[in-house]
């Protein structure tokens, strides 16, 4: 129930913002999206050392794995795998309100944080990338970022929405931008994607 909560008030303050729904941005880098990940869908994690040291980036990393799992990656322990998969993620307080990058023109009516601060604290402004690079050779073939705002400063709250947005396709189609809608489940809590659109810069 607590994760349903939190990820309700996560859609209440992204709806009192402005933003009609819930949504994150999506961007990709690949060189041709159509090819970037053939090949056999195995694939190990690589972690930094502050990544080996946290006890709270194995919930990143099992999301992860849930959300490959559904494309049909599977986890190899060994030299064998044939992508490696790096995951960063951060929060930091928004420098622009949700209109400036997170909302379409059309959906925010709210270009700063405003009178919203006072009533609802600072906003923040969440990221997950994850890279996809070739075992063998170190090349990078696919790397996708995902970005969502609301007024949660804990990142650890914000990863479930992060990990099903930049996997709602993977990959990516061109354009290398693109706007993903969500929902809550009410029964699970967990977010449901409920749209995607390319986004033209």
């Amino acid at each position: 129930m607590a994760k349903i909560a939190r990820l309700c008030a996560a859609l209440a303050a992204a709806s009192l913002a402005g933003c009609s729904g819930l949504s994150a941005n999506v961007h990709t880098v690949s060189d041709n999206a159509a090819v970037a990940l053939q090949g056999e869908q195995t694939y190990t994690i690589a972690r930094t050392q502050p990544q080996e040291d946290s006890a709270d980036h194995p919930q990143a990393e099992k999301l992860l794995r849930d959300e490959l799992a559904r494309y049909g990656f599977v986890e190899s322990a060994d030299k064998s795998a044939h992508y490696l998969v790096s995951i960063a993620y951060s929060t930091r307080p928004a420098s622009i309100g949700v209109g400036g990058e997170d909302c379409a023109p059309a959906d925010c009516s709210n270009t700063g944080d405003g009178f919203g601060a006072l009533l609802f604290g600072r906003q923040y402004q969440h990221a997950l990338t994850l890279r996809f690079f070739d075992y063998a050779s170190g090349a990078e073939r696919y790397k996708v970022s995902a970005v969502f705002v609301d007024r949660d400063a804990d990142p650890l709250h914000a990863l479930p929405l992060l990990a099903k947005t930049a996997l709602a396709k993977l990959p990516f189609d061109a354009p290398a931008d693109w706007r993903v809608k969500l929902s809550v489940d009410k029964a699970s809590g967990e977010p449901k994607v409920e749209s995607m659109k390319p986004l033209q810069r």
